[in-house]
């Protein structure tokens, strides 16, 4: 049975695709998609189906779906709404399948789920519902939920990363949600490590330890043992505290990589215009600089939030698109880089697919 490798891309024009055989050395390109609508995230559900949200200044969120590789597309926005008097859908940020379920993280931040593949949305009211929803503030990129991580056993439980607000767990479906965000500092509030008002970046864990929880932050790269109910800082051995993408090794549930920028106020780009991974290997306690392939010199490069991904092969591979419209691809868990795409849009989003003929 021959296998394909596809990156689904998201970017501010449209959705793409590119593809692969598993030697992952010559990379094709399909797209755009979506009416060239901006699209913060493209995901492959378990049963084959595209998914991609993104908003329209002028219509607003909406979720598209393709069953036939992007050939064809669908668009619903039928539920996506907080009603009359709620504030008005801007995007949907994150799309995640999950045991039967599709969520779609919007901005504002809000959850919602669909259990008819994208046609309807019902809104998982119980994190608006939370006390501390009066006092949400955005981050410099909006009021968005932008990380969604179910617990890979337990369908009542999931975690979501809201900007500039914190990380909020639910152990009951959604009813009820709790701030878990001890730990992990805010050093732009008055007071650095507040209930909620944390800006995490990116939320991520892995199936096989579904209670060790990562996350890259405003203010630094933190490690939960306890499904977040604390957090430590692993920041020391990084170059900056700041960045946006954090993903874990798919085999390896203590292998993490991320990409740190210049800084929140210095241009958010790659250090001294050089770009890098950094991966640790033993879940946080030290970090090695991958660049072998990358551009070393006057590369003001910046990747945003979902723009990094790992596939499922062995070695397994990472990629990461950037603002600028590159995408890189390194088939060797990071030791060496080539790009593989130029001149799309800003990428906003990096998925990866297997696909079996």
């Amino acid at each position: 049975m021959a296998r394909r490798v596809q990156l689904l891309l998201g970017t501010r024009k449209g959705a793409f695709i590119l593809e692969s055989d598993p030697a992952r050395r010559e990379w094709d390109l399909r797209g755009p998609y979506c009416e060239t609508w901006p699209i913060h995230h493209l995901i492959r559900s378990p049963d084959g189906t595209l998914y991609a949200g993104g908003g329209s200044p002028w219509y607003g969120a909406s979720v598209w779906r393709s069953e036939d590789e992007g050939a064809t597309w669908t668009q619903s926005s039928e539920g996506l709404t907080y009603g009359e008097d709620g504030p008005k859908l801007m995007t949907v940020w994150n799309l995640t399948a999950s045991d039967g379920s599709l969520f779609a993280g919007v901005e504002p931040a809000g959850l919602f789920r669909s259990e008819d593949r994208g046609a309807t949305w019902l809104h998982v009211s119980g994190l608006r519902d939370h006390p501390s929803r009066p006092s949400w503030e955005p981050g410099n990129g909006g009021l968005c939920l932008h990380s969604i991580v179910p617990h890979p056993t337990e369908r009542e439980r999931m975690w979501v990363g809201i900007s500039a607000v914190g990380t909020f767990a639910t152990d009951d479906r959604g009813h009820t949600w709790e701030a878990r965000n001890h730990g992990v500092r805010a050093d732009f509030m008055p007071d650095p490590h507040p209930e909620f008002g944390q800006c995490v970046h990116k939320l991520a864990l892995h199936p096989a330890r579904p209670d060790v929880l990562y996350q890259q932050n405003h203010c630094g790269v933190y490690r939960s043992d306890d499904g977040g109910r604390g957090w430590t800082e692993i920041t020391p051995g990084l170059p900056s505290q700041f960045g946006f993408p954090l993903v874990v090794h798919p085999h390896d549930p203590r292998t993490i990589f991320v990409i740190p920028l210049n800084g929140d106020d210095k241009g958010r780009h790659m250090i001294d215009g050089a770009t890098a991974v950094w991966r640790s290997s033993d879940a946080g306690d030290s970090w090695q600089r991958l660049s072998d392939g990358l551009p070393q010199q006057d590369a003001y490069l910046g990747v945003l939030r979902e723009a990094m991904a790992t596939d499922s092969l062995e070695p397994a591979g990472i990629y990461l698109g950037t603002s600028n419209g590159q995408v890189f691809a390194s088939a060797d868990e990071g030791g060496s880089w080539r790009q593989v795409a130029d001149y799309l849009p800003a990428v906003w989003s990096v998925e990866t697919s297997i696909v079996e003929d």
